[in-house]
């Protein structure tokens, strides 16, 4: 191994480690301690915060923010990285303290010149089009914060123009079709429920419910973990080649898309019978493109709703 190179691997196994000895970096690198020591001044020297600790316990340890060791990118991992910043300006909300310009910027900016021109050509050929967020939320950090740190937080939700009190604890943040979403436990439901983060018109922490514990669900399982003992039906749907392309773009655990040799096909699966509802005004939106066979209930559902869009033209 390079020097140079034994150097930037250093930097990043300091970097996750909180303290660390000579003895330590000499085995995990093969070279003497003297051959470490030496790498570590010139560490010091290139601006990593080193502090030193003498005695039987002593050691080294990293200062302040962890250093993060040059990185190289070819020229389509530059532009990618480019476009997938670009995209977020979507979100006029975003739960980070620096705001996606300023990063487009720095990144753009240290790219060489051909680079540039590169990606200047690109912006007017090529987009990523989503949803444009309408409303500013200014909780999002709060909510992502309570999310990772399993906080409690009391917040003002506001539903069909009524404003109530809930408390919850967050699995998550996560941002769809232009909104951002927070699945939670609520205490006053009892049960865990979906949250529109642009209705909390207020956040604070609650210090009298207990916390409970939610650190083996996240957003990638939280269904398989929260639907284990709801009353489950099966889902049949039949689909039209219009209904498929409009499927294959949504991705819900326990539900699969099998497609025909002529385009068409249908989605087959297991939901929870208090999704029905959910469901009935999902489908709709497919209209003659989709004909739900099963579950009864949400047949009969989906005909109640139609109904009454029915009797507002009358």
């Amino acid at each position: 191994m390079t020097r140079a190179k034994r150097l930037n691997e250093m930097i990043m196994m300091v970097n996750r480690k909180k303290r660390f000895t000579v003895k330590e970096l000499a085995q995990e690198f093969g070279v003497s301690k003297r051959t470490i020591l030496r790498d570590l001044q010139e560490l010091s020297g290139m601006g990593v915060p080193l502090y030193s600790e003498v005695g039987p316990h002593g050691g080294y340890q990293v200062l302040n923010e962890r250093i993060l060791p040059p990185i190289v990118f070819s020229e389509d991992e530059a532009v990618s990285i480019f476009f997938a910043i670009h995209a977020l300006r979507h979100y006029i909300s975003l739960p980070f303290v620096i705001e996606y310009e300023s990063i487009r910027k720095k990144f753009y900016l240290n790219l060489s010149g051909d680079i540039r021109d590169t990606i200047d050509k690109m912006q007017d050929r090529v987009d990523f089009v989503y949803v444009l967020q309408q409303e500013e939320i200014p909780f999002l950090k709060q909510l992502l914060d309570a999310a990772i740190h399993q906080e409690v937080l009391i917040i003002s939700y506001e539903t069909s123009g009524n404003t109530s009190l809930r408390s919850i604890k967050l699995i998550g943040i996560y941002a769809k079709e232009g909104k951002w979403y927070c699945p939670s436990y609520c205490f006053f439901r009892k049960d865990y429920r979906v949250f529109r983060c642009d209705r909390i018109k207020s956040v604070e922490h609650d210090e009298k419910n207990a916390p409970i514990d939610l650190s083996n669900i996240n957003l990638k399982n939280r269904f398989s973990i929260l639907n284990h003992n709801k009353e489950t039906t099966e889902l049949y749907v039949e689909l039209t080649k219009n209904g498929v392309e409009k499927f294959e773009s949504i991705n819900w655990p326990n539900i699969y898309l099998r497609k025909r040799a002529d385009g068409s096909g249908f989605i087959n699966g297991m939901i929870a019978k208090q999704d029905i509802n959910f469901l009935s005004n999902y489908f709709i939106t497919y209209g003659e493109n989709a004909i739900i066979k099963e579950p009864f209930e949400l047949i009969e559902s989906t005909k109640e709703i139609l109904n009454k869009v029915l009797n507002q033209y009358k």
